[in-house]
């Protein structure tokens, strides 16, 4: 019994901003004062978020038997739970039991998260111990066309909303005579619903830097950015420290673990536009000017930043590159359907039971994620519609919920996967104010270049304004499906080309929404 008090405990506390929200440093504290009232020495570590967000603050304790959970805690639980035998593991209402073992957990495949909730993120011994740098010492044995081989076979595809291939960008990239080249991160994570990116930031950085580091050699870049949107400051400050970290290790820098690479990243922070996280607004963004929209062509894989060849990938795609070069193309192919391979970092948010992140093979099905995952509403109500893919995309109703999560099945029902952002609402949901938000948030977020988007949206307010109080309503709803029209074939870029999708899926599926009011003034 004295060898147990006197050994340190570990015990793990999230630093991820979604549990500080919620307490998880004001929990942290509570810990170490009632363990040193008792006497018992504590290794207190501040690790990522394991994505389970409806338990945060989450603590785990290290035990024989395993990582043991217990949640949601707040600070006034810690005294009570320290006095039944938190430290050593003790039964407890809040006692979740195993972590790994939560079958919430237990069921996903995760690849990217794979390390996000268990290691200490800026510990760098913590990152090799679990995996990392494996693919950064596999990928610098090939020559740089094998890796982007690797990286083309495996299926990877962006991430961040379009599913571009990311092999195909970066032999783009490759192939340019081009003595300066740029590797970019797009982690201005603007859509509604998404906070993977985040995550992995704050929970998983060096496997971001390894990615990048990865394109660097593949590509033959030298310089590298990481775009965060100011409204991550935990992840600016998190990253900013894990690149410091990875300069000391030889990780960045010059002749990159006694390779003959040389390749150095810099974070860059927004300015809070949604625009930016399209790839030629943030590119703007990134040389000192007002953010918006290029002409394509010519694309960025071949002048991108300061007109020079620029691979530009989402956080989630460059933090899957150290996975597949780890493990081999074949394993990564093998997960998902059709052309949708690997893993998909799904994040369930809305009005839902048990927001979060769920990991897993393409081909999922929305219902499995939204009721088996999700668990419903959180209001209990009846679930209406969901929408996937961010501001910019389609509302669902739940007789599409059987749909399979990948790329292909979804743009044949007039929808998009995007950044694998979903929003769940209920019964009580309002279809038509949901279609001029979507008109409204165009006009608010719009660059204002093209015509289409930046007047498109402000007359799609005011015709949906007019459908809802009845005033020529037939006549309208084809105004609008003119509108929309004009907005998806006109717009320069996505902003103003997918806002549409929103709109016509709210009157496709929910068309009495915009026939129930101002019955009467028609």
């Amino acid at each position: 019994m004295t060898q147990v008090s006197n050994s340190p405990v570990t015990v793990y506390v999230p630093r991820d901003s979604a549990a500080r929200s919620v307490g998880a440093d004001a929990v942290a504290n509570a810990i170490r004062t009632a363990a040193a009232v008792q006497g018992r020495p504590v290794e207190l570590v501040r690790n990522g978020s394991r994505g389970m967000l409806w338990l945060e603050p989450l603590v785990e304790v290290v035990t024989p038997e395993g990582r043991i959970g217990y949640g949601p805690v707040a600070p006034s639980d810690v005294a009570g739970l320290v006095d039944a035998g938190l430290l050593d593991g003790a039964d407890h209402p809040l006692r979740l039991g195993v972590v790994d073992e939560l079958p919430w957990l237990a069921r996903q495949s995760r690849v990217t998260f794979a390390r996000v909730g268990i290691t200490d993120p800026l510990s760098p011994e913590d990152y090799e111990r679990h995996g990392g740098l494996a693919g950064l010492r596999k990928a610098l044995e090939l020559p740089p066309a094998d890796v982007v081989t690797e990286v083309t076979e495996s299926g990877l595809r962006g991430r961040g909303g379009a599913g571009f291939p990311a092999g195909i960008k970066w032999k783009t990239v490759l192939g340019c005579a081009d003595e300066l080249k740029f590797v970019c991160c797009n982690a201005d994570e603007g859509d509604s619903g998404t906070f993977a990116d985040r995550m992995v930031m704050e929970g998983d950085p060096f496997m971001l830097i390894e990615g990048m580091t990865i394109a660097a050699h593949a590509v033959g870049a030298r310089e590298g950015y990481i775009y965060i949107r100011s409204e991550y400051p935990d992840a600016v400050a998190t990253m900013r420290a894990a690149i410091g970290i990875a300069r000391e290790k030889n990780w960045l820098g010059e002749r990159i673990l006694g390779s003959d690479l040389t390749f150095d990243l810099h974070v860059r922070v927004g300015a809070g536009a949604y625009i930016c996280g399209e790839e030629t607004s943030m590119l703007e963004s990134l040389e000192g000017k007002r953010g918006m929209v290029r002409a394509k062509p010519p694309i960025p894989a071949i002048e991108g930043l300061f007109g020079k060849p620029t691979v530009v990938n989402n956080v989630l795609t460059l933090a899957t590159v150290p996975v597949i070069l780890a493990d081999g193309a074949k394993a990564y192919q093998e997960l998902g359907v059709e052309r949708s391979r690997g893993t998909q970092v799904f994040q369930l948010g809305g009005n839902i039971a048990r927001g979060g992140i769920v990991e897993t093979a393409f081909g999922v099905t929305l219902r499995e994620l939204v009721e088996d995952y999700g668990g419903g509403t959180l209001t209990g109500r009846p679930v209406r519609t969901v929408q996937v893919g961010g501001p910019l995309g389609a509302y669902l109703p739940t007789s599409n919920f059987d749909l399979p999560m990948e790329y292909e099945a979804f743009a044949a029902a007039d929808a998009m996967l995007g950044h694998g952002g979903i929003v769940v609402f209920d019964d009580t949901v309002d279809m038509a104010a949901q279609a001029r938000f979507a008109m409204e948030f165009c006009a608010e977020e719009s660059c204002g270049k093209c015509t289409p988007c930046r007047v498109g949206s402000v007359r799609g307010v005011e015709v949906i304004d007019r459908i809802v109080a009845g005033e020529d309503r037939d006549d309208n709803l084809a105004l609008l499906e003119d509108l929309c029209e004009l907005m998806t074939d006109g717009s320069l870029c996505a902003m103003g080309g997918l806002t549409p999708m929103p709109v016509r899926s709210a009157i496709t599926h929910f068309s009495d929404d915009f026939l129930a009011r101002g019955e009467g003034t028609a």
